[in-house]
């Protein structure tokens, strides 16, 4: 759902600027008290395997395509502050690397990819798990369900930008028909990605997936007859519970998923592009500016073949991108501390 240049005009692209940039720095002040020494470096691996996945278009209807939008997945990850983050940083680097989505756009991106998905999932999900029972299942149920409503209120966000600041005259009921009921589709296959992926995560790690820590209850004894909380477990050795494997088996994952299964992902338009070019939104779209890039359409340039030239972009987007991601959660992770410091009672002066 990529916004490409010429969709929305000037005033309202520099007001959704405005507002990505509020939620970013909302986001940047909130991911400091989601990161610990165990998620920083998950968040970067998070991004990077939202861009991986977003290479891998999947048919939804004849002639039309969908990918993962992503918010839903990182905000049950690694938090919903920090889940703005991770897709603000994978539209930053497409736009900037790849021409997937315009620049002018960037807020109108953000926006609706990153904001409202993210906040729109993680309110679903945390409601449906207050509801479920507090099991794995439960939170893998609420993961599948908060994801598939992301991706038509997303596509319903669109429309109303569209409606205060499109370029064009269409019927927007039409517009808006068309975008949810695609989205809708798309909605599933996004849905499913995310509760495979959190499911799998919560099975090797559940202290690992943000929204899954409040599942372990504590344990009951009968004393005089009464149920008592029992004492809390000491905690074990952070060190003792090292997340290399999982970020490394990760960063293996997201390799391939760019590098090899990117070559057969769906070539027809996702789920805008089709609406766009049947309702005439597309007539004023412009090309990007760096549309000559080296990297432009998921491709290296001057690399004549296809399947190497779009692995070879998969890959150094992989890279790129978990390097700017960690080193973004890293310094967020690295304010937390001073700040605990000086608002500890230890800290103050007498």
């Amino acid at each position: 759902m990529h916004v490409p240049d010429g969709f929305i005009n000037a005033p309202t692209s520099i007001a959704t600027g405005v507002v990505a940039a509020g939620a970013v720095a909302v986001s940047l002040r909130g991911a400091r008290r989601e990161l610990d020494e165990r998620t920083a470096p998950l968040a970067g691996l998070v991004a990077a395997f939202i861009f991986a996945v977003q290479m891998l278009n999947f048919p939804v209807a004849a002639g039309t395509s969908g990918h993962l939008l992503g918010g839903a997945l990182a905000a049950i990850l690694v938090g919903p502050y920090t889940g703005v983050l991770c897709v603000s940083v994978v539209l930053l680097m497409q736009g900037v690397l790849f021409a997937d989505g315009g620049l002018t756009a960037l807020g109108v991106n953000i926006t609706d990819m990153a904001v409202v998905t993210t906040v729109v999932a993680y309110a679903v999900f945390r409601a449906l798990v207050k509801l479920l029972p507090r099991t794995r299942r439960s939170v893998t149920a609420a993961t599948f369900v908060a994801a598939l409503l992301s991706v038509p209120v997303s596509a319903l966000a669109f429309t109303a930008l569209y409606a205060i600041g499109g370029t064009t005259d269409v019927s927007l009921g039409k517009v808006a028909a068309a975008m949810v009921g695609v989205h809708f589709l798309i909605g599933i296959g996004e849905a499913a990605i995310t509760a495979l992926t959190v499911g799998a995560v919560i099975a090797v790690r559940p202290d690992l997936v943000y929204g899954a820590r409040d599942l372990r209850q504590p344990l009951k004894l009968r004393v005089n007859g009464e149920l008592v909380d029992a004492p809390a477990a000491e905690p074990a050795p952070v060190a003792a519970r090292s997340t290399r494997r999982v970020w490394a088996a990760g960063l293996v994952a997201s390799l391939v998923l760019a590098g090899f299964v990117s070559f057969y992902a769906s070539a027809d338009p996702d789920g805008l592009e089709k609406v766009a070019a049947d309702h005439g939104i597309d007539k004023k779209a412009e090309e990007h500016d760096i549309a000559d890039s080296p990297l432009a359409d998921y491709g290296v340039k001057d690399v004549d073949d296809a399947r190497l030239s779009g692995g070879l972009a998969g890959v150094i987007g992989v890279g790129v991108t978990v390097v700017a991601g960690t080193g973004v959660f890293w310094a967020v992770r690295r304010r937390r501390a001073p700040e605990s410091e000086a608002s500890s009672p230890s800290s103050v002066s007498v």
